[in-house]
């Protein structure tokens, strides 16, 4: 099924025209399972559609993450990287030194959040979360 065909009805009721550009992203989205930044998208789906522009990549990626189409994920100096809101059962674990990066399943924390709404009174909307820290590699190399 093309990126058009499985997306459209989507937008659709979201209110959104399924235009080239928007095709392209998702469609590179989807070739690489997500986890991308605005430039690295913005080159992949360039390939694809050639008149695609930067700051259609960035506008398109802003709108489609405030539809809660897409996930956006701060990972680190204040880098965003996206991915489809539709594989979304992870958070990430990232290297300060190396930037190596596991993904942690999203029932190791399911307890915390519960235990985090019920003490807050916070109920969440968007669970994203990326933790920082010294990899095993690296804490060798620091002789931690």
């Amino acid at each position: 099924m093309t990126c058009s065909l499985k997306y459209a009805p989507q937008l659709r009721a979201q209110g959104m025209r399924m235009t080239a550009q928007r095709v392209a992203i998702l469609h590179v989205l989807e070739q690489t399972g997500g986890h991308l930044s605005p430039t690295q998208i913005y080159d992949l789906a360039r390939k694809e559609y050639p008149k695609l522009t930067e700051p259609t990549v960035y506008r398109t990626l802003e709108e489609l993450a405030e539809r809660k189409f897409l996930l956006a994920a701060h990972v680190g100096n204040g880098k965003m990287v996206y991915e489809l809101a539709e594989n979304h059962n992870h958070h990430h674990l990232i290297c300060r030194e190396c930037h190596a990066e596991v993904q942690i399943d999203h029932t190791t924390l399911k307890k915390l959040f519960a235990e985090l709404e019920s003490s807050t009174g916070y109920r969440f909307i968007d669970i994203h979360v990326t933790f920082f820290g010294l990899c095993p590699f690296c804490q060798n190399q620091k002789g931690d």
